[in-house]
This record gives structure tokens, sequence and C-alpha cells, in this order.
């Protein structure tokens, strides 16, 4: 046996479809129907009719029983060969950086020679189960044998059992704190004012609204359900109306002394989004250009319950460690693009990177990471103002930043992602 020569893994574009706030334009919308859009604007896109690919991997948050193999139903709905495998994962929000991690790591071992990362999600039309009595009872109802076991198990039914379904719950189970509360905590911890968090989230706006303007996403975007651009975006958002918005995550954790809003923590959000990804000699076999290449990778997680570190610190700590097995400095990069969750998540990554006392005791380091460049984060906008569809969001932060780099012609980015569960997925692209 032969050792395999790890090869390089090129990106060569990407596809969305427009994300939109929950229970509006795609509120009947299902995750196969916005996947496969976004597959197919992708196969369209890059010709690949009747390709067979080696892998589609995606996945989503919010699932319905009925998205069981969800990916390759997705993909038996496009015009690539049916051929092509596929399968699903879920890592909370780093799902779609997390797909695309797993086909990068195919083509660079040469397992495969090309392949789709993506991912989907929608609360618009979340899973609602039974009420878990009423469940548990029609599971003996299947059971009974006889007529009279069947009535004695159905007269067990209550009428207040048909109107109290269990509905997703915005929680983690360890804290019964949602993510919104956990962030509220590290805001407070790390001493984030209420101003500066509303200011990243009008430059995520301002961002986003110029790169609309200036035709960036052309070349990204599939219109959906004559849906043309992410209408969570506010063109003409102010600070003054940011300012006048009431926290909504203080009610447990700080009653009355609250930062967050609805204005600086990102909305649920519909959409999904794909990228896709070869080696050199497939994109050179198929005439596709190269934009750039996923270089390195690194997850992590925090324990956010015993040691009472922040829910959605993972990527302060994944981030060095991917650093120094990639012989880089923080510094050393174009672009940064850190998953907007909340404004105050974002604050607290990169204070606890300029922290002495965290960079020494938490991180193992001598002196700290340091400061970044702002005007090089999130230059096309992000998920305050784009949404945030959980598993669909590391795709869309994969295309933008490798477009990005494609544009400048040469340079390196940085993806960091924050997900529930106390993970961090983070990478680097470099051209």
């Amino acid at each position: 046996m032969t050792t395999p020569s790890i090869r390089r893994v090129a990106i060569l574009g990407g596809n969305r479809i427009p994300f939109a706030r929950s229970n509006t334009v795609y509120s009947q919308a299902s995750n196969q129907e916005m996947l496969t859009a976004t597959l197919q604007g992708l196969v369209d896109r890059f010709n690949l009719h009747g390709e067979r690919l080696g892998d589609v991997v995606a996945g989503a948050v919010m699932k319905h029983s009925r998205d069981f193999n969800l990916v390759r139903e997705s993909v038996l709905s496009t015009t690539l060969a049916r051929e092509t495998p596929a399968f699903d994962i879920q890592q909370a929000c780093g799902t779609g950086l997390e797909a695309a991690m797993i086909v990068a790591n195919k083509i660079a071992l040469g397992h495969i020679e090309s392949g789709i990362a993506g991912g989907v999600d929608t609360t618009s039309d979340a899973p609602i189960a039974l009420n878990e009595k009423l469940r548990k009872i029609l599971l003996d109802l299947s059971r009974a044998k006889t007529g009279a076991q069947r009535l004695a198990v159905a007269a067990r039914i209550r009428p207040s059992m048909l109107v109290k379904p269990a509905l997703p719950r915005n929680g983690e189970p360890r804290t019964g704190f949602s993510m919104g509360e956990h962030a509220e905590q590290m805001a407070r911890e790390w001493a984030i004012p209420r101003e500066a968090q509303d200011e990243l989230a009008l430059k995520s706006h301002q961002n986003l609204a110029k790169a609309y303007d200036q035709g960036f996403f052309t070349d990204l975007m599939t219109p959906f359900k004559g849906v043309t651009k992410d209408n969570n975006l506010r063109a003409d958002l102010t600070i003054e109306k940011l300012r006048s918005l009431k926290p909504v995550f203080d009610k447990k954790v700080a009653p009355g002394q609250g930062t967050l809003t609805a204005g600086n923590s990102t909305p649920l959000t519909d959409g999904a989004s794909a990228v896709l990804l070869a080696s050199e000699e497939w994109a050179a076999a198929h005439n596709l250009p190269v934009q750039a290449y996923i270089t390195f990778s690194e997850v992590a997680a925090v324990d956010f319950f015993d040691k009472k570190e922040g829910l959605l610190m993972a990527p302060a700590y994944a981030v060095p460690r991917m650093l120094a097995r990639a012989g880089l400095t923080l510094q050393d990069f174009d672009y940064y693009e850190i998953h907007e969750a909340f404004a105050a998540q974002v604050l607290c990554t990169l204070n606890a990177w300029q922290d002495k006392v965290f960079c020494k005791n938490q991180l193992g380091l001598s002196k700290p990471l340091g400061k970044i460049d702002m005007s090089k984060l999130n230059v096309n906008g992000s998920s305050l103002a784009a949404g945030h569809p959980f598993a669909a969001t590391g795709g869309r932060i994969v295309a933008t930043l490798a477009k990005m780099l494609a544009q400048k012609g040469s340079g390196r980015g940085l993806i960091s992602i924050c997900a529930a569960g106390g993970q961090g997925v983070v990478a680097i692209i470099e051209r």
C-alpha cells in the first residue's frame, strides 16, 4: 500500500437562495424545496447536468421525520446524475462549514474528485411533535391486540392532549437558557456595551446593502419564490433606530440590564446554500476556474454548564489551535468572516483574543493573539443583516469569502462560526 498524497482542495463557487425572515415569504417552503432549488442553481451555473459527483454533503438543524435522507432526495430532484451519492450531517450552526470540511478531506485524500457541501433550514416550517402523553398512548394503541384493548387505551386520551403539542425549543437542554440568554451572559462577563453591539449590527447592514448595490451576489444567488434579495436587510437602518429597541434576552439572566435586542441579534431565518469543491485536476478538466483553496480547519467545544464557559466561545479556542498548525498569526489575514449570531458574541470573541489572562490561562499562550483590523471584518455583511438559516450559514460564508479572494487575486481569509452545544467550527481559505 502507498501513502496517499494530500492534494489542494479548490473552491469553484457557490450558490444560495435569498435568505428570508421566518414566517414571511418562505413560510410554506420545505427544507427539501429550498435545498433542491439551491443545488439546481449551482448545477445550472456550473453546467453540471448529468454529472456524477463524488459526494453531496449537507444537512438541516430543524428537520421533520419526512426529511429522512433529505440531501439524497434533494439531489435526486436535480439534474445531477442519479448516481451521485449524498448524505446528511448536523452540527447545529456549524453544519454548512463542517460539510465543506468533510467534502474537502475526501478530495484532499483522493477519495473523490469533486463534491458539493451545503445546508438548509427553516423555522417557518418547524416540526411540531405530538404531546408526549398522547404519543405514548398512540404507541400503546398500535400494540393493542383486541378491540377491547384498543378501547381501553383510547379512553386514556384527553382533549387537552390535542391542543398542547411538543414545540421545538430554542434552548440548551443542559441549562434551559436560550442561545440569546447565554449571549447576554457572555456580554455581561466580557463587559460588551450596548453601543458597540448596535454599531456592529449597523455596519453589517451597511456592508450587505453595499454588496447588493455593487452586484456582488449576482453569481452567488438563485431567486426563489419571487425573492431576489435577503429580506432581513434594512438598507435604511440607522443607529438611532437600533438604540430605540428594547432588550429581549435579559429577563432570566439580567432583569432590566440587558444589552441584546432584536436589532443586534440574528433573526430566525429560512434559506439554503451550497458550494462546489474539487481537485485542481477535476476543475481543469471541466474548464472551471479556481476561486480559492480550503487549507486548514479546526473544531472546538467548551464546557458551558459545569465550567460555565460562554456558550458561544468555542471559536476563541479553535482559531489559535488552527493558527498554530498553519504557522500564522491572527493578523495574517486579508478578510475575517466571523458569523454574527449576535453582535455581542463577535465582540466577546475579539476581546478574548486580546485578553492577556484569557490567552494565558485558557489558551496556554505566552501573549495575546491581538487585535484584528475591523475594516476587514465581514466586509460584505454577515448574519445580522442577511439572516441565519442555521445549517446554511457556512455555505454562504465559504462562497462569499472565496469570491472575495478571487476578486482580489490573492490573499487569505479566516472563517469562524459558533454553534449550539458550546461548539465552534473554523477554517482558513487562501488564494
